[in-house]
């Protein structure tokens, strides 16, 4: 099994994403904007703890006329909505700046910024940032995804193998009397 990368502080842009890709288009297209949010930020929740990230998810804001929020959704995952006149870009150049000259995760982490816009990924490596494309994000994500569902599936396999393992607790004490019993008989 691949192994999670070092951690890292992600900050992708939502809108971007969701408009870069074909399953979060049709959702978008077919069940409405929420639904594609939700759709993304299930798929990215288990992914960013996969990867032990600590990821924020940004979307635009600035049409509508209220402050921007930051909404932790798990430990590794929040929702940021920008303020009204702010972009998902300026929010994250913003965060860029803030993570190489003040922040002392830098230190100790990496930051990787999720976007298909090609002037945003290229500030974001000006800063000192990792890139990923939207369809690298998907793709990453659905294959840890996969990594996560093959092992768990694999450790149901070990633990039944065994026929103890599908008996009851007061069978296998019984059991465990008996094999005592003969152990003491032998010696």
């Amino acid at each position: 099994m691949i192994a999670p990368s070092k951690p890292a502080v992600m900050l992708v842009d939502g809108y971007n994403i969701i408009g870069a890709h074909p399953k979060f288009q049709d959702l978008r297209d077919n069940e409405g904007l929420e639904e594609a949010r939700r759709a993304l930020i299930e798929l990215l929740t288990n992914y960013s703890a996969y990867q032990n990230y600590e990821t924020d998810i940004v979307f635009d804001a600035h049409y509508q006329e209220r402050p921007g929020s930051r909404t932790p959704v798990t430990q590794h995952l929040a929702v940021a909505y920008t303020h009204f006149n702010q972009t998902a870009d300026s929010y994250i150049e913003r965060s860029c700046a803030l993570f190489f000259r003040e922040d002392i995760r830098r230190f100790e982490k990496r930051m990787i910024v999720a976007t298909s816009d090609r002037a945003q990924w290229m500030t974001a490596v000006g800063y000192g940032a990792e890139w990923m494309s939207a369809p690298a994000l998907i793709q990453a994500a659905q294959a840890s995804g996969n990594q996560a569902k093959k092992h768990r599936r694999r450790d149901k396999q070990s633990k039944k193998r065994f026929l103890s393992s599908s008996l009851d607790a007061s069978v296998q004490s019984k059991l465990a009397r008996m094999r005592e019993d003969l152990l003491n008989r032998g010696s």
